[in-house]
């Protein structure tokens, strides 16, 4: 199905006639990218206040979502292939949107952006239309290149004709999962490290178990600040708990596949900071307003990081692009990973310790941090 469109940055709105009735967003997956899709809807909810949004999202996904105000949130189950889609029509039988905001570039999300009928159907430019997008679009956001992945999502916003700069994301935490969560974690500041990312095949995020454990050591005898570890219920995620157990002279409190994806955004939002690869936890901490800590070297973190605490990350990127590729950042494609197996190593203890100082406002003496 060939609905290609010539890119155009020339705003939706007015192509309608009319302020938009209806949008439906496509955004599947991951929790991170989810998470920075967030303020693309609020935008949208504040320019057109009577305006019926849906969301068609992951079903992973969506219990993270689950009670966003104003909008109705439809899961897909990748693991359910055609017969997820067929369900999806079903669901959608009689529907017809304004507007489809295609945010993922992915096959799979393009063929369930088949069961969702349009008047507009809007995806990315072509830089950033991977997997032949372009096929299932009728028109293209403008060309916006080498930009985080958030202002992709905010890109989407302006070519509809709406304000995009301001950022809100006011994640639902209900009352009874912040209470759960006190509960798990008793009194006093803690900090979160969810230690590992999404187990994918060569890309290599995770950072060595021994340097998490001097980190955890140091915010306990610096600053009196104990740690939480995060993560799902992997043997990856389950042996990093273990062992940090075994190897800190201060055990940190092992909530790993312990909590729900709310309860961990309560648990986020409570902390002195989150710290950890690039991973969801790093965006949910954005979306709670806690300062993320990134730990990055395998990916580039102006299109990954944490959008409002790159500040705040160790960036060994640029560093291991230089010593794979022998060129410099700008040189190479936007989003280009390095998958060398030791790439994590490249992030030295002592960088970390220093940004942990930073955050918790000394240098690791206690004596103020200018």
């Amino acid at each position: 199905m060939n609905l290609t469109g010539t890119s155009d940055a020339q705003a939706i709105s007015p192509l309608l006639g009319r302020a938009p009735e209806s949008i439906c967003i496509l955004r599947l997956s991951a929790l991170g990218d989810v998470c920075n899709a967030v303020p693309a809807v609020r935008a949208l909810q504040r320019q057109w206040p009577n305006c019926r949004i849906t969301w068609v999202v992951g079903k992973t996904e969506l219990r993270l979502l689950e009670g966003l105000d104003g909008v109705e949130l439809l899961s897909y189950d990748k693991k359910t292939g055609l017969k997820g889609i067929f369900a999806l029509r079903r669901q959608l039988k009689g529907q017809r949107f304004d507007l489809l905001l295609h945010m993922q570039a992915a096959l799979r999300s393009s063929l369930v952006s088949l069961a969702i009928r349009a008047q507009v159907r809007l995806g990315f430019d072509a830089e950033r239309a991977k997997d032949n997008q372009r096929w299932f679009t009728h028109r293209q956001i403008a060309a916006n290149p080498r930009k985080h992945v958030l202002d992709g999502f905010m890109d989407f916003v302006r070519a509809c004709g709406a304000e995009a700069e301001q950022l809100e994301w006011r994640m639902p935490i209900t009352p009874q999962d912040r209470a759960e969560t006190q509960q798990l974690v008793g009194e006093g500041d803690y900090l979160v490290i969810s230690p590992c990312s999404s187990q994918r095949i060569r890309n290599f995020r995770n950072w060595s178990v021994e340097g998490y454990a001097q980190v955890i050591d140091h915010a306990w005898s610096q600053y009196g600040v104990r740690t939480v570890l995060s993560g799902g219920n992997t043997e990856l995620e389950h042996q990093y708990g273990r062992q940090l157990g075994e190897l800190c002279q201060h055990p940190p409190l092992n909530l790993i596949a312990k909590t729900s994806l709310k309860q961990l955004l309560a648990l986020i939002e409570n902390a002195r900071l989150v710290m950890g690869p690039d991973s969801g936890p790093m965006h949910m901490a954005t979306a709670t307003g806690t300062p993320a800590l990134g730990l990055y070297a395998s990916s580039n973190p102006d299109r990954t990081g944490p959008y409002l605490s790159r500040q705040w990350v160790v960036d060994a990127y640029p560093d291991r692009v230089r010593k794979t590729f022998g060129c410099d950042v700008d040189a190479i494609s936007w989003g280009k990973r390095v998958r060398s197996p030791d790439v994590m190593d490249s992030i030295r203890v002592d960088e970390v310790i220093a940004m942990l100082d930073r955050l918790l406002g000394g240098s690791g003496a206690g004596s103020s941090d200018a």
